[in-house]
C-alpha cells in the first residue's frame, strides 16, 4: 500500500497520479472559468434572494466547488475560495466594481464618488482630499446595474423623469458595515455620459471617547471635561465644515450621558452610534417623487420626540430653520441636547443659525440670537489642521453684549486641558 499524507501539497514519487493532478495549483484561466461558471449558475436568482449577500456567499462557494470539480481539481485553499466567493457576490449581487471598495472587504474610505466621465474617487479615511482609482473603471451599463440595486432596496429608481435621487445603504453589524448615505444623478443633469453616484460612508461600529482622544482630535483632558458637561445635562453644539468629524464627535461625547438616560435620537438619515439601551432613534423621511405621502422631517421628529419621555434628544444636524426652532423649544423645556451644524466659528454658527431661522420659520434676527443663547451652553469646533481633523476650540455662551451673542473660549489648539464652564446644569 502507498502511503501518503493528506496535508501535503506537493506530489511525490508514490503520490498516486490522481492526487498530483487534483492538488495542483489553480491557474488563473481557471480560476477565471471557475468564478464565471459560478456566475452564471447564481444569475437567475430572484431580486430578493440577491441581495441576500450571506446566502450569495454560500451558494457561491457551493457552485464554485462544483465548477472546481469539473476543472478537474478536488479542493482549493480556504482562502482563494473565500476571494473566488467575493467576486461572485460582487457580480450576483449587483455592487460588482463597488464591492471590493466596502466593508469587510475594505474599511479604508470615508467616501466614494463615481463623476460623470466614469472616474472613481475615493477619500480615504482622516484624508481630506480624493484619491483617483485608475485601475478601476466600470462601464456605463455595469454602474447602472449598481445603481439599480443600490436604490431597488428603498423601491427607487433613477431616470430622466426622477433624475436626482436620494437613499441610503443600511447597518450590517454582521459585515462591519456602518451604513452610507447615497446620492445618484443621472446624466441629463451632469456632463458626462455616466450616472454620478456619490456615498458618504458612516463608522461601521460605536466610537468610544477614547477613540476621539487616539485620533489626536482632541486632549485627553479635554474630551474628559467636554463628557463632564454632557454627564451634567449642558447643551452641546458643534460645529466644522464639511467632513470634518461632526456627527462621529457627538457620537463619541454622547457616552457622557449616563447610561440609564432615556436618549432620542433624530436624524436624516440615521448615523449615530450609541451603546444606552433606553434609545429610540427617529429617521427622517423624503417624500416619494410623484406620491401624495408627506415628508416627515427633522422638525418633526424633535416634536414627536418631546412626546416620548426623553431625558436627552440628540439632532444629528440641524439644516433648516424650523428643525432648530423645534430643538430649540425642546431643549428649553429642560432637556438635555445635543447637535451639529455647518460652521466655521462661533460668530459665524449664530448668524447662519440666525439666517435660516428667518428664513424658513419667520424668526426675527434678534430674538433667534436670544434663543441661541438661551438653548446653548458650549460651541464645540471641530476641522482639518494641519492635514487631519482636530478639534478647533470650545467656548461657553457668555451671554448677551450690545445686542450680540458673546462667547468665553474655554480651550484652543495646543492647550492640554480646558477652563471649567461657568454654566451649569441640573
Amino acid at each position: 500500500m502507498t502511503n501518503f499524507s493528506l496535508d501535503e501539497t506537493m506530489p511525490t514519487a508514490a503520490t498516486p497520479s490522481w492526487w498530483a493532478e487534483t492538488r495542483r495549483a489553480i491557474s488563473p484561466q481557471h480560476m477565471q472559468e471557475t468564478v464565471r461558471q459560478a456566475t452564471a449558475a447564481l444569475a437567475g436568482l430572484p431580486r430578493s434572494q440577491a441581495r441576500d449577500r450571506r446566502q450569495v456567499a454560500v451558494r457561491a462557494e457551493s457552485e464554485l466547488q462544483a465548477a472546481l470539480q469539473r476543472l478537474g481539481y478536488a479542493a482549493i485553499p480556504a482562502a482563494e475560495l473565500q476571494q473566488a466567493a467575493a467576486k461572485v457576490v460582487a457580480q450576483v449581487a449587483g455592487l460588482r466594481f463597488l464591492d471590493a471598495l466596502l466593508p469587510p472587504a475594505c474599511d479604508l474610505y470615508t467616501d466614494i464618488q463615481l463623476n460623470g466621465d466614469g472616474a472613481l474617487w475615493v477619500r480615504p479615511k482622516g484624508q481630506l482630499e480624493h484619491v483617483l482609482l485608475p485601475d478601476i473603471r466600470p462601464g456605463q451599463e455595469e454602474v447602472w446595474q449598481v445603481v439599480e440595486t443600490l436604490l431597488a432596496a428603498e423601491g427607487k429608481a433613477c431616470s430622466e423623469a426622477t433624475p436626482t435621487v436620494d437613499a441610503k445603504l443600511p447597518r450590517d453589524r454582521e459585515l462591519g458595515f456602518g451604513g452610507a448615505r447615497l446620492k445618484v444623478m443621472h446624466p441629463s443633469l451632469v456632463v458626462g455620459e455616466w450616472p454620478l453616484l456619490s456615498l458618504r460612508l458612516y463608522e461601521p461600529r460605536p466610537v468610544p471617547p477614547a477613540q476621539i482622544i487616539g485620533w489626536e482630535v482632541f486632549p485627553a483632558a479635554v474630551v474628559e471635561q467636554l463628557l463632564r458637561a454632557v454627564g451634567e445635562r449642558m447643551r452641546l453644539f458643534i460645529i466644522g465644515g464639511t467632513a470634518s468629524g461632526k456627527t462621529t464627535l457627538l457620537s463619541a461625547l454622547a457616552h457622557g450621558l449616563p447610561h440609564e438616560t432615556r436618549i432620542v435620537t433624530v436624524e436624516d438619515p440615521n448615523e449615530i452610534w450609541l451603546p444606552h439601551p433606553n434609545l429610540i432613534a427617529i429617521e427622517a423621511r423624503h417624500a416619494p417623487p410623484g406620491s401624495d405621502v408627506p415628508p416627515y422631517t427633522v422638525s418633526d421628529g424633535v416634536d414627536d420626540a418631546l412626546r416620548l419621555a426623553p431625558e436627552a434628544i440628540i439632532v444629528g444636524e440641524v439644516r433648516t430653520g424650523r428643525a432648530a426652532m423645534s430643538l430649540f423649544r425642546a431643549i428649553m423645556s429642560d432637556h438635555a441636547g445635543m447637535t451639529t451644524f455647518h460652521a466655521e466659528s462661533p460668530g459665524h454658527a449664530v448668524h447662519r443659525m440666525c439666517v435660516v431661522m428667518y428664513a424658513d420659520a419667520q424668526v426675527p434676527y434678534q430674538a433667534a440670537r436670544g434663543m441661541f443663547n438661551e438653548a446653548i451652553d458650549l460651541v464645540v469646533q471641530v476641522g482639518w489642521r494641519q492635514g487631519r481633523r482636530q478639534g478647533l476650540g470650545v467656548w461657553e455662551l457668555a451671554g448677551m453684549e450690545a445686542r450680540e451673542v458673546a462667547f468665553r473660549q474655554l480651550w484652543q489648539p495646543g492647550q492640554e486641558t480646558m477652563t471649567a464652564p461657568s454654566r451649569r446644569r441640573q
